[in-house]
């Protein structure tokens, strides 16, 4: 069964695409954003080992031409030197404006496809083809874009909205259990942020989802995609409710830049860790009851995913070292440390202001290093 999620933009709306067999209509759902019938399709060598050889034929099926742009798998591509690399690879190609970019991965591809092709002759136009868990719920959606500096993740980039994203449910068989479990995080993050409903739906059937089974991936992955296109379509650019998506970010990011943005630590795995040390920072300050705390660290846990400091590689972390990460972030504005916090779970909020002693007594009590 295919869904179709709307993500209401006014003239730049486009359609989420979410179902079994989806990467197989790419030719015929791409053409009526196609000038040229051509396509330069930025993937990883992984992704493109796995699944290049399908997408080259459907669209050559459909007369399209497909450039590829492969680039090394890894969280380290989306640097400035990857950017370089792929907008060089896309002028030698020659694309004119009216040609379209495809993003063929998971969300490092997406990110960093999208900003080239933001930056790209002014900008072109582009399409998601996410191709991991998290990626389908979260990064293809939303024009989100951007690379990784060595002062922080995603300090650098634009927001430019894609012209379609399509989420085949099928090439998550080949997705290692990890990758699963960092996607599911981005999951959770749905429900505890603001549906209750469907936090104790994925209390019930969150197994079921990291298995694979069809239907309940599909509930999960178009319940979240909704979410997400309902908070884009108020909040583009994240001025305001739109910031609730970055639910366990700000201690995730930190943690991610400790860990170097490798392998040790995936985004999914560092977000949530953030969340579940969120909620208990929330507990801490009297904002949120401590047994929502516990049952949202519970739920995170019993997909395999890490839920405090002691579960990082690399722990102990020195707390003014995550600190100083948490200034660098995004939300921060003017040295003040910007968090998202909960009053209970599916009941998120912005704090803003948040006192960087509060926080650094806090991972002192949670085991970081003085």
């Amino acid at each position: 069964m295919t869904r179709i999620v709307p993500v209401g933009l006014g003239a730049r709306a486009y359609e989420v695409v979410i179902g079994e067999g989806v990467l197989d209509e790419a030719g015929q759902r791409l053409l009526p954003f196609l000038k040229n019938r051509r396509v330069a399709v930025v993937s990883d060598e992984t992704v493109w080992r796995l699944h290049g050889a399908r997408l080259s034929g459907v669209l050559d099926r459909s007369g399209i031409d497909v450039s590829p742009v492969i680039v090394p798998p890894g969280e380290q591509t989306k640097s400035f030197e990857g950017l370089a690399d792929v907008c060089d690879r896309l002028l030698a190609l020659e694309l004119d404006r009216g040609d379209v970019v495809v993003a063929f991965g998971g969300g490092v591809v997406g990110d960093l496809a999208g900003f080239a092709a933001a930056i790209y002759k002014r900008g072109v136009d582009f399409v998601q083809i996410p191709t991991t868990l998290l990626a389908q719920v979260d990064s293809s959606v939303g024009g989100k874009t951007a690379i990784d500096t060595p002062r922080g993740k995603n300090l650098l980039g634009a927001f430019h909205q894609p012209r379609l994203v399509l989420a085949d449910l099928e090439v998550l068989g080949a997705l290692p259990d990890r990758e699963m479990r960092a996607g599911y995080a981005e999951i959770v993050k749905y429900g505890l942020l603001g549906d209750f409903a469907f936090f104790e739906w994925l209390e019930a059937n969150g197994r079921h989802v990291l298995a694979r089974d069809p239907d309940a991936l599909t509930h999960a992955v178009a319940r979240s995609v909704e979410m997400k296109a309902e908070i884009v379509a108020e909040d583009e650019k994240e001025q305001g409710r739109r910031a609730l998506l970055n639910l366990g970010h700000t201690f995730g990011h930190a943690l991610e830049s400790e860990t170097g943005y490798g392998e040790a630590l995936l985004h999914g795995e560092a977000v949530a860790a953030g969340m579940s040390l969120a909620f208990h920072f929330s507990a801490s300050q009297g904002l949120c009851p401590a047994q929502d705390a516990s049952r949202a660290q519970a739920a995170i846990a019993a997909a395999g995913l890490p839920t405090r400091l002691a579960d990082i590689p690399g722990s102990p972390f020195a707390a003014e070292r995550l600190v100083r990460h948490m200034a660098q972030d995004k939300k921060a504005e003017g040295g003040r440390l910007t968090f998202i916090l909960a009053r209970a779970i599916g009941e998120a909020f912005v704090a803003r202001d948040v006192p960087a002693y509060a926080v650094r007594d806090f991972l002192l009590a949670e085991g970081a290093a003085a």
